[in-house]
């Protein structure tokens, strides 16, 4: 149950409801996430447009996924993971034990990826202040310094959703149910 209310459509703030309209015809259903950002209007065109932005940066599907699994892993938001292991397996050619592995916390099968993931916990870690070490193999399996802070703008996005999510007590939804750690 969650702690703050569960918009739907009917019900969510008029200015809030052309982005949950935007939401249902993008997922085939409302994301409860997208019911709780919708009690402040701001909060959910923030993270609209913020996502928006996310998907343009140079990183691929795969390589944000792997920083929206892994910073919703370190949060503890299972919705999250449970939301990005879906695009991860669907969209973004993630493999079944690649993203096994990010839910866990593992290495995962491929080293580009990996570089991502661990680059991302370390920021995570350290707040940004990332040991010299961390930030050269992130660039020595071929990344620069934009896609450094790209990682850093995939991580805005997933804290915003990750706290969201905490602070509401947000349920899964059935539809991403099956995408929960230990369900695939």
């Amino acid at each position: 149950m969650s702690r703050l209310t569960l918009h739907t459509l009917e019900s969510a703030p008029e200015a809030s409801r052309p982005f949950v309209e935007r939401a249902i015809v993008s997922n085939g259903f409302l994301p409860n996430l997208i019911g709780v950002l919708a009690n402040a209007p701001v909060a959910l065109e923030t993270y609209l447009t913020v996502a928006g932005i996310n998907a343009r940066s140079s990183l691929t599907l795969a390589e944000r996924e792997v920083v929206q699994i892994t910073a919703a892993r370190i949060h503890g938001c299972d919705f999250c993971v449970a939301g990005h292991t879906a695009v991860a397996l669907k969209k973004a050619g993630i493999s079944l034990p690649g993203v096994r592995a990010l839910q866990q916390g593992q290495p995962i099968d491929d080293a580009r990826l990996d570089a991502v993931r661990r680059f991302a916990e370390a920021v995570i870690a350290t707040r940004g202040k990332v040991d010299q070490p961390d930030l050269n193999a992130f660039f020595a399996a071929g990344f620069d310094q934009a896609q450094a802070l790209e990682v850093l703008l995939g991580i805005s996005l997933a804290t915003l959703c990750n706290f969201a999510n905490s602070l509401a007590g947000t349920p899964v939804n059935p539809e991403l149910q099956p995408y929960l750690e230990g369900a695939i």
